[in-house]
């Protein structure tokens, strides 16, 4: 062995790299000035011969082998006139394969110490773009930038397809006490794939896709893939602009009418093809045509962050940071964002940082120990979902999710998330048996680390992204969940009304003479309805698993199923709320949802189906008509009842007032087979009240059994009537199972 280069190598880190435990290869490899002499050392294990020689190639060194077991080459340049300012290597394995890059050694790392300091803190909200695979350019050498969080391991090294997935060739070297590993590659650059092997501490090698990957293999494969975020020209410009104006009080006095959509499934190129989906691209057209013909103001996209299992829906995250490429690529992704907002349609992403999946290469046990998720097992799994549960109050995990919150508000332009199973974080008995949960420091059953992190993950997006939505998926009556932080709530700008779905959809499946006798579950929502900023939804999960479709769900022989789920819209569209309905419920699907086939298009071609299908679509445009609709969801004066004590007849009454007492509305429904021709009910003023939406039109499948004429209202003299204390009543035809709404100018 070379004397100089002999002295110069420290033994110890020869072990560790004999070992494949090595945490600070730039010690040993690259090159170093020892004793003003100049000293290369190269490992590439199975080469036959390796040089150094300066990049215009005007002169070579060749290195000596030192180690065949190691594989490593070393030399040394005594003469200072001689030594190499810069240089490349050439490693040739045969006579005819011999490949020439830079030594990934010679490159400094691109985290600053701030960038460290401010990890280890929780608060480095970019730093998506420092850990991950990041293509690019240092000092005129184009390769790639891998970084990852690993403090338990002992040693990572980056492996795929350009190394022969050899864990010797790029061992990374960790960056101080940071648990960062870090290195540049040169040569390395879009379409690579690639994984982290990484060393635990009782030697296992484990395998694992990047934690911050922005793109990943189509399943079955699961080996993360080299992309660029980069070089998108976005054209929604003026859209964003038009968005960023967009404060609290301003969205939650606009229309939100939400389609519900899970791609894979909406519409399939081939039906019998587990992999027959339409690009981001083609759905982005059809898809967007679609919304907008039919009135949508939003779109909610079930399940984009990759997955490895197609029946969790997207709802077992395996990459947090890559859309999934069961439609294409990360570019593909953001064009279908940028054509919705070309269509002045808002996308929210569902989100899960409730939990993850136990796959192998996955978060879980990712550096040998629980990182990602807690370490008690009590704390830190789901045991009927069988996921792990993220470990909240650890700061780099915290940081793992906020960044990622903002990763796609920033780079894929998206308006809003939707936090799926907020009610699972709150509560460290959800889901959970007595003796298989950790209580509080308190004894209590409350999530305090997620509390926080629920706070800060909102006050990060409100101070960054202020126009952008972050809706909860919370089924209990948690307090305060989109109160304001600084009031003590949670933070959320709206919150699904799961208590109103459950209570409404029961109600709706009762046989029509019971449901007089269950007259407070349809109107019990109406006393709570402010207490925090709702969404009224009608989701996939109530399609799903045994549950029926919607229509299904319906009592009675067809025609009143029909009539049934139209009179149901009807209600939820009159009912303060912003809207959510998934996709297929519109025209009426009678299958229950399966994410393995398309929605039943062909129904379309049935009257009844395209009845439906008329009737949401007229719907919708009314409610983005009338500010009576959603300009005060949140506030008492949007909403006042005039029939809700007709419990024997299952028939309620009542108006939505918009901003100015021009175009309210008051809204009849009737939720039996009975019909009334002259159903009474109280008025809130005098005046003139004109049907402008009647559920019983022959064109939506009725009879037109239709108040066409406009109706003045009546002076309540004290006769028997619905008025009962009310100054002024309205004598109607309501039909059977039907939403009758009516406009009126309200006169003092």
């Amino acid at each position: 062995m070379n004397d100089v280069v002999k002295a110069w190598m420290n033994p110890a880190l020869l072990d560790e790299m004999d070992e494949g435990v090595l945490n600070a290869p730039q010690d040993i490899l690259g090159m170093h000035f020892y004793e003003n002499v100049q000293i290369f050392v190269v490992r590439r294990p199975g080469a036959r011969r390796v040089w150094v020689f300066d990049p215009e190639g005007t002169r070579d060194l060749e290195l000596e082998l030192l180690d065949v077991g190691l594989g490593i080459f070393g030399a040394d340049i005594k003469n200072k006139k001689k030594q190499f300012k810069d240089y490349r290597v050439r490693i040739e394995y045969s006579p005819g394969d011999v490949v020439e890059t830079a030594d990934p050694y010679s490159f400094e790392t691109t985290f600053t110490e701030f960038d460290r300091y401010i990890f280890g803190e929780g608060r480095h909200f970019k730093v998506f773009d420092k850990l991950g695979a990041h293509p690019g350019e240092v000092n005129g050498v184009k390769g790639t930038h891998f970084a990852v969080w690993a403090p338990d391991a002992r040693s990572v090294s980056v492996v795929g397809n350009f190394n022969m997935w050899d864990g010797r060739l790029h061992t990374m070297r960790l960056l101080g006490e940071s648990g960062i590993f870090d290195l540049f590659i040169p040569d390395v650059g879009e379409g690579a794939v690639y994984k982290y092997q990484i060393t635990s501490r009782s030697g296992e090698l484990l395998y694992k896709t990047d934690p911050y990957g922005n793109y990943a293999e189509l399943r079955p494969g699961n080996a993360s893939v080299v992309t660029s975020l980069e070089g998108y020209e976005w054209n929604d410009e003026d859209y964003m602009k038009a968005h960023a104006k967009k404060k609290r009080e301003q969205r939650d006095r606009g229309p939100m009418n939400i389609y519900e959509v899970h791609l894979g499934s909406w519409k399939k190129r081939v039906e019998d093809d587990d992999n027959g989906f339409f690009s981001y691209r083609e759905l982005a057209a059809m898809l967007g045509d679609y919304v907008v013909e039919m009135g949508y103001t939003h779109i909610e996209l079930m399940g984009i962050s990759e997955y490895p299992f197609d029946g969790s829906w997207g709802y077992q995250v395996g990459c947090y940071y890559a859309p999934t490429s069961r439609y294409g690529n990360p570019k593909d992704f953001m064009y279908f964002v940028d054509e919705m907002h070309r269509r002045g349609i808002e996308v929210i992403l569902d989100w899960v940082p409730a939990h993850f999946p136990k796959d192998a290469h996955c978060l879980g046990n990712f550096d040998g120990q629980a990182l990602y998720e807690h370490p008690d097992r009590r704390r830190g799994e789901h045991p009927d979902w069988g996921t792990y549960i993220f470990d909240y109050g650890r700061k780099g995990v915290q940081n793992f999710l906020i960044a990622n919150a903002l990763f796609w508000i920033e780079k894929f332009h998206i308006d809003g998330l939707r936090v799926d199973a907020v009610a699972s974080m709150l509560y460290l008995d959800y889901g959970k048996q007595d003796g298989d949960w950790l209580p509080n420091e308190d004894g209590g059953n409350e999530h305090y680390e997620a509390v926080d992190f629920l706070q800060n993950l909102n006050t990060a997006v409100a101070k960054y992204h202020p126009d952008a939505y972050i809706i909860a998926e919370e089924s209990t009556a948690w307090p305060g969940v989109t109160e304001p932080v600084e009031n003590g709530g949670l933070g959320f700008s709206m919150k699904w009304n799961m208590g109103w779905m459950n209570d409404f959809l029961e109600y709706m499946k009762l046989d029509p003479y019971f449901k007089q006798f269950h007259h407070d579950q349809l109107c019990f929502s109406l006393s709570y309805h402010l207490s925090e900023r709702y969404i009224l939804v009608l989701s996939h999960d109530e399609v799903v698993h045994g549950k029926c479709s919607l229509l299904n769900k319906m009592p009675g022989l067809k025609g009143d199923k029909f009539a049934a789920l139209k009179a149901a819209y009807g209600f939820m569209y009159g009912h303060p709320g912003k809207k959510l309905l998934f996709m297929g419920q519109e025209f009426a699907q009678e299958r229950e949802w399966s994410e393995m086939r398309s929605l039943d298009w062909f129904l379309l071609d049935e009257e009844p189906h395209k009845g439906i299908q008329r009737f949401v679509k007229d719907f919708n445009k009314l409610y983005k008509d009338y500010s009576a609709l959603w300009y005060n969801d949140n506030d008492m004066m949007g909403f006042e009842w005039m029939d809700v004590a007709s419990a024997e007849s299952s028939t309620v009454a009542f108006v939505r007032r918009g901003k100015t007492k021009r175009r309210q509305l008051l809204f009849m429904v009737n939720f039996t087979p009975v019909g009334h021709e002259k159903y009474q009910t109280k008025v809130p003023c005098g005046g003139t009240f004109r049907e402008i939406m009647n559920s019983d039109k022959s064109i939506y499948g009725g009879q037109d059994r239709l108040n066409s004429e406009p109706i003045r209202a009546k002076k309540n003299k004290g006769e028997t009537s619905k008025a009962g204390d009310g100054e002024y009543y309205i004598e109607c035809n309501l039909p059977p199972l039907s939403v009758v709404v009516m406009e009126y100018d309200y006169k003092d």
